[in-house]
């Protein structure tokens, strides 16, 4: 029985990809999961037919685009995190403070799947309460209400990983 061809390219290409993406994203775990994300899709492509030969280069291409959409989804999570720094700040709310991004996403990931995903739809993806309401097949008073107590459990959540964060 020969030697499985996806295990064959994933031994010679991973120390490329791996390399290729880990001083641009400078973290090894964005890297890890990066490359791990490039090989499934790899696979996927591979099952689907989508590709005839597995290459580094070819797999480098797609470890280029999967740290492209990286960037995307920071650069939206870091303009809704601004976005709702700016609304407590404009509401005169005492949590002003420069947000630490990485509590941020630990404070986001302990939320309601609910509450997540509407903070997402107005925040992070820029759409109006009645365009999250109907979205989330909710009337837009249902939308606001839901909106205050996920921005409520944000700050909560946030403040608790916060002095998690300190107290280790």
């Amino acid at each position: 029985m020969g030697r499985d061809p996806i295990v064959a390219i994933y031994r010679s290409a991973l120390p490329h990809v791996y390399g290729y993406l880990l001083p641009r994203c400078g973290s090894v775990a964005v890297a890890e999961d990066l490359t791990a994300e490039t090989f499934t899709a790899a696979v996927a492509a591979m099952r689907q037919g989508q590709v005839g030969e597995l290459t580094v280069g070819w797999l480098v291409g797609v470890a280029r685009h999967k740290l492209v959409d990286h960037w995307r989804r920071v650069g939206r999570e870091e303009r809704g995190l601004s976005v709702i720094e700016r609304e407590q700040a404009e509401s005169g709310d005492p949590w002003e403070e420069v947000l630490d991004l990485d509590a941020a996403h630990a404070a986001l990931r302990r939320l309601s799947l609910q509450q997540r995903l509407a903070l997402t739809l107005r925040y992070l993806d820029g759409l109006s309460v009645p365009e999250v309401a109907a979205q989330l097949g909710r009337t837009v008073h249902g939308t606001e209400t839901l909106l205050v107590r996920a921005r409520a459990a944000l700050r909560r959540v946030y403040e608790e990983e916060e002095r998690d964060e300190r107290s280790a």
